[in-house]
């Protein structure tokens, strides 16, 4: 069996690799983290999700949230999606931008998503929400104007998720993603991993992490070796059926933003 280790993925040059290959490996290597583990770290992490995020950004986290939404094009009265919305991040930022937006929410984590909740009153916002598998999205076809997926897709079947955001957005609808990436360059992709191990390390003690989020740190790093470079992923959306594929990347290829159409 392949096996991901510390230094990398034994056995395989991860560039040569298609993208059905790389989504085969990553179900082998990740599956049973994906299907038993991730939920309970979630439902752990959820009421620092954020704050951590700033801690490991090293005060990032705003700045690249705010990246990320100059390039999610809405319109008045749109009816959106955001998939793995987590703590209504998106839901939020886009709602003060556009208060007439329609925007729905769907994450597997019922705690991230009861955060989210809370975070949205707050503010005096709705977001409808729905406890579920992005895997197999609960709507209809051709019925969102704008569908954003963040920070989630190194944990996911990515090409099936893709599909069906694919299959719920309306005729010349727009899906606009961003994530953590593997870098193209091996250098800055072995600087890369080795700063998430030390940062995942420090942020779980400052948080005081429960035991499972503690011992998936390792998941995490490798998860990012076996993911896809900014280039790959747009070959992946366009291999599904996208147009207009356009990709931007920050931090030497670290972070990566695509925008794509459903013809």
């Amino acid at each position: 069996m392949t096996q991901v280790n510390g230094n990398g993925l034994d056995g395989y040059t991860l560039p040569t690799l298609s993208a059905v290959v790389r989504e085969q490996l990553r179900e082998q290597l990740f599956s049973n983290v994906w299907n038993t583990e991730l939920n309970e770290v979630f439902a752990d992490v959820a009421p620092y999700y954020d704050r951590a995020n700033y801690s490991a950004s090293l005060g990032l986290w705003g700045w690249l949230l705010q990246r990320f939404m100059s390039t999610v094009d809405v319109h008045p009265c749109d009816r959106m999606l955001d998939v793995c919305a987590g703590t209504n991040v998106i839901g939020i930022a886009l709602l003060k931008r556009e208060p007439s937006l329609d925007v729905h929410a769907i994450d597997r984590s019922a705690a991230m998503q009861e955060v989210g909740r809370q975070r949205a009153a707050a503010k005096g916002f709705h977001i409808h929400r729905s406890i579920g598998d992005v895997h197999n999205l609960p709507f209809p076809d051709n019925h969102f104007d704008v569908v954003t997926l963040q920070f989630a897709s190194r944990h996911l079947r990515i090409r099936r998720v893709f599909e069906e955001i694919h299959r719920v957005l309306k005729p010349g609808g727009h899906f606009h993603h961003s994530d953590m990436l593997r870098p193209g360059n091996p250098v800055v992709k072995r600087l890369y991993c080795g700063y998430l191990r030390t940062c995942l390390a420090f942020t779980a003690f400052l948080f005081r992490s429960g035991p499972t989020a503690r011992n998936c740190k390792k998941y995490f790093v490798n998860a990012i070796e076996m993911f896809y470079s900014a280039d790959e992923l747009s070959v992946v959306l366009r291999e599904l059926g996208y147009v207009d594929v356009t990709a931007k990347t920050v931090l030497y290829g670290m972070l990566g933003f695509h925008r794509a159409v459903k013809h």
